[in-house]
């Protein structure tokens, strides 16, 4: 049996006939570049978050390094984040203008280990950069508390976590602002690249809306240095398209997360921690080996037809790009042990039961023989 890692073949089959109608009629209007598909999509995401602005940005890269230039981090300005998430979240602060910090991570949760957080706050810290990573919430309670102590901004990074709950709220309205991505893969992907800034505060939308189009405020009123970083009128039908199945196609994927769940219990490895507190969205599944080799494991399951992951495999303390940060390997290791035992299984809407099922036994088999 053939197990991809990921197949968006089924997700075009339940959007294919109102997909059609949005691309004939911006074809007809020409209207490709923003206008009024662009300003509709907005407006259903900002509503599907709780925000009351959503700007349409080229990438999720793009949408957090508008938020922190919009915040006007200088170049000593101190972001806090953690160490094993993609570079992306990252670069985001870097070409926002500040300076990531990065912390250790709890090795049950994956998310930021409190004590460390605490010891890393200096006199330039700024802001928190949370990262919804893999889908699943951050202890947003604990996170505001920790920024209200310190009075840093918080920034949500939820490229990876499109209708994600905490407590029953969506990720994404808790910060001063937050990111998505819509790259293809996401839970609520486009047919290329997207991105969106999603906030409450009416300068940082601004500023956004401007730094997306050449700095632009009114045409040829260019307020900024900005970019060329829209999002395009295409895309906006994809997604817009596609919004109201997100929600079921999310349960999909926690069914899929339950029977992995109760299907690997017992084994020689770790699987994801979960909150009482959250709904997790389940864009990756991602498990610790114990004990086995991680090649040897995924060429087992490859040999079965199934494809894995790793996310991520190199922390970003290790990271060639980031080197100038000034971090040594062995100064992370919760983060560079996770990083060394990490593997990522299919999870995607369209995925049968007879896959998750071969999945499922695969891995035992690997165990068990």
């Amino acid at each position: 049996m053939n197990v991809p890692f990921l197949d968006l073949r089924w997700q075009e089959t339940q959007i294919q006939d109102d997909r059609a109608k949005r691309f004939s009629t911006i074809i007809d209007s020409t209207a490709f570049v923003l206008g009024p598909h662009v300003a509709a999509f907005e407006q259903e995401f900002a509503t599907y978050i709780g925000t009351t602005h959503a700007v349409g940005v080229s990438g999720g890269t793009s949408a957090l390094m508008m938020i922190f230039r919009a915040l006007g981090l200088k170049e000593e300005d101190e972001v806090l984040m953690i160490s094993t998430t993609f570079i992306a979240s990252a670069s985001g602060v870097v070409l926002g203008g500040g300076r990531p910090v990065l912390v250790d991570i709890d090795p049950q949760t994956r998310d930021f280990d409190f004590e460390k957080l605490e010891a890393a706050v200096t006199r330039n810290t700024k802001a928190i950069l949370v990262v919804h990573l893999y889908g699943q919430p951050s202890d947003m309670d604990q996170i505001t508390a920790f920024a209200e102590r310190h009075n840093l901004l918080i920034v949500e990074d939820a490229c990876q976590a499109h209708g994600a709950l905490y407590k029953g709220r969506r990720v994404g309205s808790f910060g001063t602002a937050a990111a998505f991505s819509f790259y293809p893969g996401k839970n609520l992907g486009a047919y290329g690249d997207g991105g969106m800034v999603v906030t409450n505060d009416d300068e940082i939308a601004k500023i956004a809306r401007a730094l997306r189009n050449q700095g632009c405020v009114e045409k040829y009123d260019h307020e900024y240095l900005g970019y060329n970083a829209r999002l395009d009128a295409l895309q906006a039908a994809v997604l817009s398209s596609k919004l109201p199945h997100l929600d079921s196609w999310n349960e999909l994927r926690r069914s899929i997360a339950k029977r992995y769940m109760e299907g690997l219990a017992g084994l020689p490895l770790i699987l994801p921690n979960l909150s009482q507190d959250t709904e997790p969205v389940w864009h990756l599944f991602v498990i610790e080996l114990l004990d086995a080799d991680r090649k040897e494991f995924m060429d087992a399951l490859a040999e079965k037809g199934i494809a894995t992951g790793i996310h991520y495999p190199i922390p970003l303390h290790m990271t060639p790009a980031l080197k100038n940060l000034g971090y040594q390997p062995g100064e992370f290791p919760v983060g560079e042990m996770l990083a060394s035992r990490i593997v990522s299984l299919p999870v995607y809407p369209g995925m049968t039961e007879e896959q998750v099922d071969w999945v499922i036994e695969a891995v035992r088999s690997y165990f068990h023989g």
